[in-house]
């Protein structure tokens, strides 16, 4: 019997049976899943663009580390955009778990002496500038707490014949209980909810390397009120297959994807213990709009559908528009002695 941050652990990253260490797409149309960094090029470009802008102005290091590139498009639109319009020498470095995605990423960007790509976080040494991710955090392993007669549980995971299923146990693992206190988790009969061990260590983990700069973080989750609203009694815990959602992720182990939402109020509060300053949460939709994304449509009408000015128009609108993906995703923006640029990215919101 195992808990469900172990099975997770297993299924995702286990170095040959892993769901994220195996051949085979992923992301995109004849993957799993999408992301939006991924969609376009001009996701790359546009955080290219502003923070070009902000270590020119703040005399931040030209650097950037880029936790769980996947395809590698972000970081491939990052550096061109980078080396296009400045002449400031770029330091990149991917960290990927993945061996499928480091060579896809190596098909897409030429590896040297500036732009790197490392397989763990234990290789990174600590730099100055931007840590930047992308749907990383709702990949990490959880353990998953229940609530039954008016007791706390921890759903572990077993094996029933041939068959995995779910076990409750007594809670009593002391970070868990502790966690659930601090962050005002109190569960109402029959709720489920997912506990981010793994996250938590991974924000002092990345607190230690970087010591100067800003902290960029793009997922979907929640807020300690929403977790707690009756639409989300069962949890976030879900699989995605071929672009399905599975609501057991007990099936196909190691053959689909895993995620959960974000704990956001937990997230910024170990941010702060571990040293980094919260800026804001905001929409994807209104990150963009803040660095200026509208400056890049083009006025003028072109009837070409096809022509690379509809295609980047359409692009602006799909990460801007309501109906798009981008309202589901928050931007998590903290810094790491900058106080300028919170007082700066402050002032300019409020014009």
């Amino acid at each position: 019997m195992i808990s469900y941050a172990e099975f997770m652990e297993l299924v995702l990253y286990h170095p040959e049976h892993g769901y994220y260490m195996k051949e085979g797409q992923k992301i995109g149309r004849d993957g799993d899943f999408y992301t939006t960094s991924n969609v376009s090029d001009l996701y790359g470009s546009m955080v290219a663009k502003w923070y070009r802008e902000i270590a020119l102005q703040f005399g931040i290091k030209p650097e950037i580390c880029e936790i769980g590139a996947g395809t590698g498009r972000f970081a491939q639109s990052f550096i061109n955009e980078w080396q296009r319009d400045c002449s400031v020498p770029l330091k990149y470095t991917i960290v990927e778990t993945s061996p499928y995605h480091r060579k896809i990423q190596r098909d897409k960007i030429q590896f040297n002496e500036q732009i790197k790509q490392i397989s763990s976080l234990d290789e990174l040494e600590p730099f100055e500038g931007l840590l930047f991710s992308n749907e990383l955090v709702d990949a990490l392993p959880v353990h998953v707490i229940e609530k039954q007669a008016g007791a706390l549980f921890e759903v572990m995971v077993s094996i029933d014949g041939d068959k995995l299923v779910e076990v409750n146990v007594p809670l009593n693992n002391e970070y868990i209980l502790a966690f659930m206190k601090e962050q005002e988790l109190d569960l109402t009969e029959g709720q489920r909810i997912e506990i981010p061990v793994a996250m938590c260590e991974l924000i002092s983990s990345l607190s230690g390397v970087l010591t100067k700069g800003i902290a960029l973080m793009v997922d979907y989750g929640y807020t300690k009120e929403e977790w707690l609203e009756p639409t989300h009694k069962n949890g976030s815990l879900r699989g995605y297959y071929q672009h399905q959602m599975i609501a057991n992720v007990l099936q196909n182990p190691g053959l689909m994807d895993i995620t959960s939402h974000v704990h956001f109020d937990a997230f910024i509060d170990y941010g702060e213990k571990a040293g980094f300053t919260f800026i804001e949460k905001l929409r994807q939709d209104e990150f963009f709009l803040a660095i200026g994304i509208l400056k890049e449509l083009q006025d003028h009408f072109d009837p070409n559908p096809f022509s690379e000015q509809s295609k980047r128009n359409r692009a602006i609108r799909s990460l801007i528009m309501p109906t798009g993906p981008s309202p589901s995703f928050r931007v998590v923006l903290q810094h790491k002695g900058l106080l300028a640029f919170e007082n700066a990215w402050v002032e300019a919101k409020q014009k």
